[in-house]
């Protein structure tokens, strides 16, 4: 069966070579991360150099006091997937009753109280160390370069300034000094610095001494965990501000939080897909949930999986919904999560068993034995004034949640991500983010904020996400790596937020059973449901929910709404923001990116 043609045009080629290849969601980072290739660093080294050009140059998106998620396979070992975990837990002080105490029902959207341990830093360093080949002052040479120098701002950066300006002027005045020189915001594609930043990157690779490679990088670590960066922190956050509730809190994180954690590798969790074998993070992270959802549409003809089509769509969309009421449910930092179960053969044939002709209303997790599923507060998106319902459009007065398409199709931002492979069969994947300029207020001394990723878990005691110290919250961050005939063949992801492995589907289903190029798959319209509890603050949901892009057609949309979808029509390019690169079964190498937004390329040769 060949899926609905995608047509010859592309926005841009799939990119093919042999030396290397990178893509990331910033034009800069591509271009420093293919720098550090043309200079004989491998994957791991470009990667990371990349990175800390996207804290300098997406900082609206991510930033140093966030976390990331990653999955790797080195040339050694092109058959053993790993995860590169830098997702910072809930602090000693982050516990339900301080919550309580303070008259919160929900962790805020934005404020340091939210502030999980930021786990990016490390977990770079760590990658660098382990992996790469460069000294750091080397690798953070071109991020101290733009933070010092300046770099031409993107107009979305500049937007979100504005989004926020009222609250950086009223409430969050160090906020306001360093993105809003002399009281106004910043002009789109003016030149903005981060002299705080760069000297923070400077005082970083002048820690990193030692008679080793290993020990220099060591010794930098520790300074980020123990030495200024721990105090400055820890001292800021003691101060009360404003939070997205609209009150004022402290936050609750210490230098000994930051003292106490070290990122570090865990194995993939796997399923196989049509040939494929489809490599994630555990279900600490929403990683999973990518792989249920193929378990779940595996056993459909060909023709139930095309998204272009109203069969398909609605396959996919109602397998998506499946698949999120059991991550909801069941995953989470807490007691083991139940995979064998959750990603069996005959679990999948159950939940396929689900899907009908009508579009789903309800949340429906699945029945594991020994296992009592959690069930959320369902609170409609409509509900309350400070809420949009589908269609319309706001502007929020205090930041809420993840910078990401909202309910009505708008996009407001999402996060980053980047993708390297090196000649030598190096190929790695990150997803990094928290820490965006709006998420708290910024510390001066360092130039960047916390972040805000303990909004992910619930108040409520005995949820597999739910607050607790040391625990780490379900994050949304979720790279893939896809492996043929055992080996490492490619790598993807997407920003997002809960949308980033709804996106990532479409994906794996147009170039695995359509047979779509990279470039094709990223290009072609995108779709995903809403009809789940939001991972983020205000934490809704909109039951039967569907945002798809305009580019869909006016024949299917209008089916799926006949089928009792509740669609809301996003524009012709607004969803999906995939990178991806690989190896292909002849050897040459590829690299694909987002056009959507005017940001995300992919360079190589």
């Amino acid at each position: 069966m060949t899926f609905t043609a995608p047509g010859a045009f592309t926005t841009r080629p799939t990119l093919r070579g042999t030396f290397g290849m990178i893509a990331s969601t910033h034009w800069l980072a591509t271009a420093s991360g293919q720098s550090v290739l043309e200079r004989g660093g491998n994957a791991f080294d470009a990667a990371v150099a990349c990175a800390f050009v996207l804290h300098v140059v997406e900082p609206h998106l991510n930033g140093p006091g966030g976390d990331l998620v990653g999955i790797f396979a080195t040339a050694d070992s092109p058959e053993d997937p790993v995860v590169l975990m830098g997702q910072g837990p809930a602090p000693a002080g982050a516990t339900i009753d301080h919550f309580r105490a303070e008259g919160l029902t929900l962790v805020p959207g934005a404020g340091a109280l939210a502030a999980a341990i930021p786990g990016a830093v490390d977990a770079w360093l760590l990658l660098l160390r382990d992996h790469g080949t460069w000294e750091l002052a080397d690798v953070l040479a071109f991020a101290i370069g733009y933070a010092r120098d300046g770099h031409p701002l993107l107009g979305r950066v500049s937007a979100t300034i504005e989004r926020v300006s009222e609250l950086f002027a009223e409430h969050w005045p160090t906020s306001a000094a360093l993105w809003m020189p002399d009281g106004r915001v910043p002009v789109a594609g003016s030149l903005a610095a981060n002299l705080p930043y760069a000297r923070t990157l400077e005082r970083l690779a002048g820690a990193a001494v030692g008679s080793s490679r290993r020990a220099r990088i060591d010794a930098a670590r520790d300074e980020w965990a123990g030495g200024f960066v721990a105090q400055a922190i820890d001292s800021f956050a003691r101060t009360p501000h404003r939070h997205s509730t609209g009150g004022d809190h402290a936050g609750v994180i210490t230098a000994a939080d930051l003292s106490g954690f070290r990122a570090s590798y865990e194995p993939a969790v796997t399923a196989d897909f049509r040939g494929i074998t489809v490599a994630k993070s555990a279900a600490w992270g929403q990683g999973p949930v990518l792989l249920q959802m193929l378990r779940i549409l595996e056993g459909f003809d060909d023709e139930r999986l095309d998204p272009c089509t109203v069969l398909g769509a609605h396959t996919i969309l109602e397998a998506e919904k499946l698949a999120l009421a059991d991550r909801e449910s069941y995953y989470g930092d807490a007691l083991p999560v139940p995979l064998d179960v959750l990603l069996s053969a005959e679990y999948a044939e159950g939940r396929r068993a689900l899907i009908g002709e009508e579009a789903s209303r309800e949340f429906r997790p699945g029945s594991v034995p020994g296992h009592t599923p959690f069930l959320p507060e369902l609170r409609v998106a409509s509900a309350g004034p400070a809420i949009p319902s589908a269609g319309q459009r706001y502007i929020p007065q205090h930041p809420v949640g993840e910078p990401t398409v909202d309910r009505s199709g708008e996009a407001k931002g999402d996060t980053c991500h980047l993708d390297v492979i090196d000649r030598w069969g190096n190929i790695v994947s990150v997803t990094p983010s928290g820490g965006w300029l709006q998420s708290s207020p910024a510390i001066p001394e360092l130039g960047f904020c916390l972040g805000t990723r303990l909004q992910m878990t619930w108040l409520t005691p005995g949820a597999p996400s739910s607050l607790q110290p040391g625990r780490r919250p379900r994050t949304t961050l979720t790279p893939t790596l896809i492996l043929r005939n055992g080996r490492a063949a490619g790598t993807l992801g997407s920003p997002g937020g809960d949308q980033q492995d709804q996106w990532q589907l479409p994906y794996i289903l147009r170039t695995v059973v359509g047979g779509y190029t990279p470039q094709q798959a990223i290009d072609a319209p995108n779709l995903h449901t809403t009809s789940f509890p939001d991972s983020f603050w205000p934490r809704t949901w909109e039951p039967a929910g569907a945002v798809v892009e305009d580019r869909l057609g006016d024949e299917v949309i209008a089916s799926l709404q006949a089928r009792g979808h509740v669609v809301t029509r996003a524009g012709d390019w607004t969803l999906g923001r995939l990178s991806a690169v690989g190896v292909g079964d002849d050897g040459v190498l590829y690299a694909a990116a987002n056009p959507r937004g005017a940001q995300g390329y992919a360079a190589g040769r």
